[in-house]
């Protein structure tokens, strides 16, 4: 297994959007919902790729784009939010999103902060267990007005630094 972790700006403009769209496939009403989210998000990396290679990276497998997380730096020295944090559909279940995560956290806390915080839905169990394994504990959890009736409510992390 050879995983390495890449700058976004080693890449073309829309991995990251097709990379969500993948992990997100099991359920059409995830790009629904949120594709546009998503293609702005891939714009905004791919026009600020000094900001895209300090606060995320892709993840590849034998040179392969197989998932990426991002984070959000703007609270600190308070806290850093988790953001787009995904893998591919084929790799899920493989280890990869734990061994992506654990990453992110590791660069994360080269930071002088207190926290690192991360949101989930209530129906993405493998990314609540993810999450727990790494470290993570549930601080609360919160109706989701937009997508719930797929998603089901909010659940919020914390990792104390």
């Amino acid at each position: 297994m050879i995983v390495e972790f890449k700058k976004v700006s080693e890449f073309k403009r829309g991995i990251l959007f097709e990379l969500l769209k993948d992990a997100y496939s099991f359920d059409c009403r995830y790009e629904h919902r949120w594709s546009v989210d998503w293609q702005a998000f891939d714009n905004f990396f791919f026009d600020n790729l000094n900001i895209a290679d300090k606060y995320g990276f892709v993840t590849t497998l034998h040179d392969e784009a197989i998932g990426f997380v991002s984070w959000d730096p703007r609270n600190m020295p308070e806290y850093v939010e988790i953001g787009y944090n995904c893998i591919a559909s084929k790799y899920k279940g493989k280890g990869y999103g734990k061994l992506q995560l654990q990453e992110a956290v590791n660069r994360i806390i080269q930071s002088d902060l207190k926290k690192i915080i991360v949101t989930t839905n209530e129906k993405l169990v493998a990314a609540q267990r993810m999450y727990e394994n790494v470290g993570f504990v549930v601080t609360q959890r919160r109706p989701n007005q937009n997508s719930a009736h797929f998603a089901g409510e909010y659940i919020d992390y914390v990792f104390m630094l």
